[in-house]
């Protein structure tokens, strides 16, 4: 970890993706933190919020090219500028937004309510791409909008971690930064943070833990390729593989922290 640590802020474009970074960063950062709140948004709001995403995005890697800076490098500096603007829940807040619901029971609806979100925001980018096929000049903007859905993605399934972590009781410590750097790391290695373990208890963004981080994001980002077929075909198949995979990842979290403390069924 020590030598993670030392080979931070030692890549010289770091500070050029910074500034790329943080021309449009707030924006980003609320457009995305709405779209993963648990709130019924409808879809003309959704497309639209996306639509807003994808355009600040897109001039973000319009900069970031111009600066020599790399898109997977980019797309990390963002998503981390975003994580620790995601609104987390409290265990209180959680049960009182979830009817009621407990313990196991309680995750349970947690897990249910990301995966729609997530197999949503793949079916709105499936149908958008699906209306860009009939005006093929439009296909120029594809890539930021997979940017977009990425992005939308990582930050429902980080959040679904931190709450979880909240209901199992499993305490991560740190500042706000620090835990959100903690469990943006989760998600890279689609785990649970083991909070006596230093090494799973990330508080800096070392040389291991940005690749770690890239490679998560290019795999998102290649899933939602999948949203760019005709006839709404991409729809469908955005919208299944974000919810697999988001199951997937509340699984194996959800086993990890049962290792820190098992839950009864709850109340339901």
């Amino acid at each position: 970890m020590t030598s993670e640590n030392k080979q931070t802020g030692a890549e010289p474009a770091d500070s050029a993706a910074e500034e790329s970074v943080g021309a449009s960063e707030q924006e980003v950062a609320e457009i995305v933190g709405r779209l993963a709140e648990p709130d019924d948004l409808d879809g003309a709001e959704r497309r639209q919020l996306l639509g807003r995403l994808t355009k600040s995005l897109a001039v973000g890697a319009k900069n970031a090219k111009a600066s020599g800076v790399g898109r997977s490098r980019w797309l990390t500096d963002v998503f981390m500028a975003v994580a620790p603007r995601i609104p987390i829940r409290d265990l209180q807040t959680l049960s009182e937004h979830h009817k009621g619901l407990t313990s196991e029971a309680l995750a349970d609806d947690l897990v249910s309510t990301a995966t729609k979100a997530t197999m949503t925001v793949g079916a709105i980018g499936g149908a958008v791409a699906a209306v860009q096929f009939a005006a093929p000049p439009l296909l120029l903007s594809a890539p930021a909008q997979l940017v977009a859905e990425t992005l939308v993605v990582a930050a429902i399934e980080v959040k679904l971690i931190a709450e979880l972590h909240e209901v199992y009781g499993v305490q991560v410590p740190g500042s706000g930064s620090q835990r959100a750097v903690a469990f943006a790391t989760a998600w890279s290695k689609q785990r649970g943070v083991d909070p006596m373990s230093p090494a799973s208890v990330t508080i800096a963004l070392g040389a291991a833990t940005k690749t770690a981080m890239r490679n998560r994001l290019m795999r998102t980002l290649g899933r939602h390729m999948t949203t760019l077929g005709p006839f709404l075909t991409g729809a469908v198949a955005g919208g299944f593989l974000n919810r697999s995979a988001t199951r997937k990842l509340s699984e194996a979290v959800r086993a990890d922290l049962r290792v820190h403390r098992a839950l009864p069924p709850g109340k339901s």
